[in-house]
């Protein structure tokens, strides 16, 4: 059991409150934010919430995790960057693997975040600082790299490779054995039948790749 630090404080972070309070081993100690993003009053789900740039003083490393469950904003880099100033700052980070999600001893990285009704086929493995919303078919033999987001209903098919940084949408199909590359965007039901291009946005059945790049998404 761990006692820990969640990030944040909107609705990602209420979420992972939930989950690791109803259906894990841990504790919430305490939500951190930057000190610009304080609540009045300084609490939040009858929790203290503490400035990240105070939260080793008050929560040191020795004692207590941390979890980061962010929205894949910016293609995930957001995250990426908490990720890695959470480290910097010397702090284990746990994985919440829902005890309803079905997996066999995966491989699975840090800061992820795997909800109910995932189904993770054998010898597959989850890089650090993923998500995986409800309800998506994660295939054998495959990989999913670092800081990624997958959404909800996702087929991924065995032996894929999905690169980091890489999102993929509500209904999304990936065929076996392909290759996605860094920073895809994968939109919503789309088929993806071949391997795709870093940092590239794709859409529709079967899934053709857009002019814009990945990068200049706005959410």
């Amino acid at each position: 059991m761990a006692n820990v630090v969640i990030f944040g404080m909107q609705d990602y972070a209420e979420l992972a409150h939930f989950y690791l309070e109803n259906d894990s081993e841990h504790r919430v100690a305490a939500f951190c934010v930057n000190r610009a993003y304080l609540p009045e009053g300084g609490w939040f789900k009858g929790v203290p919430v503490v400035a990240f740039e105070d939260v080793e003083h008050t929560h040191p490393p020795a004692d207590f995790s941390f979890f980061a469950p962010m929205s894949p904003k910016h293609m995930n880099r957001d995250r990426e960057r908490v990720f890695v100033d959470i480290k910097t700052k010397g702090y284990r980070m746990v994985s919440y693997l829902s005890s309803r999600a079905t997996s066999f001893n995966n491989e699975i990285g840090e800061n992820c975040f795997i909800l109910e009704d995932n189904t993770l086929q054998p010898f597959t493995r989850i890089g650090n600082n993923v998500v995986l919303w409800s309800g998506n078919h994660i295939g054998h033999h495959g990989r999913i790299q670092d800081h990624v987001t997958i959404t909800s209903h996702v087929v991924m098919s065995g032996h894929c490779d999905i690169g980091a940084y890489s999102f993929l949408g509500v209904n999304a199909t990936l065929r076996d054995g392909i290759c996605i590359g860094e920073g895809t965007f994968v939109a919503m039901a789309a088929a993806v039948m071949k391997n795709t291009e870093p940092w590239s946005v794709y859409k529709g059945n079967p899934a053709t790749k857009l002019e814009m790049p990945s990068t200049r998404l706005k959410f």
